[in-house]
């Protein structure tokens, strides 16, 4: 079943390395577990009518918490650093 693009791509992620890697004309959000890299790709370009020119995608685990006596993980979720083509810019932040 194909998923909407809004599904894909859940959020920007805002951090100082990803407002940084902004000057490259890349930008990070997080994305879909279980998205491929294309269809992230036709997802952003959907969203923000862009040109996407290459996606990196990272699945990250959830760290470890602890409080006293309780003991349980973060969620995992999926970042994908996306980059646009020289002529596209988002203005997201």
């Amino acid at each position: 079943m194909p998923k909407e693009a809004h599904q894909i791509v859940i959020r920007p992620v805002v951090t100082e390395k990803a407002y940084k890697m902004q000057a490259n004309n890349t930008y990070t959000f997080e994305v879909a577990p279980s998205a491929n890299k294309a269809e992230i790709k036709d997802a952003v370009e959907a969203l923000f009518d862009v040109k996407v020119v290459e996606v990196r995608t990272i699945p990250k685990r959830g760290k470890l918490r602890r409080k006293r006596w309780k003991v349980g993980r973060t969620r995992r979720w999926k970042k994908a650093m996306v980059k646009l083509s020289p002529e596209h810019t988002l203005d997201i932040m």
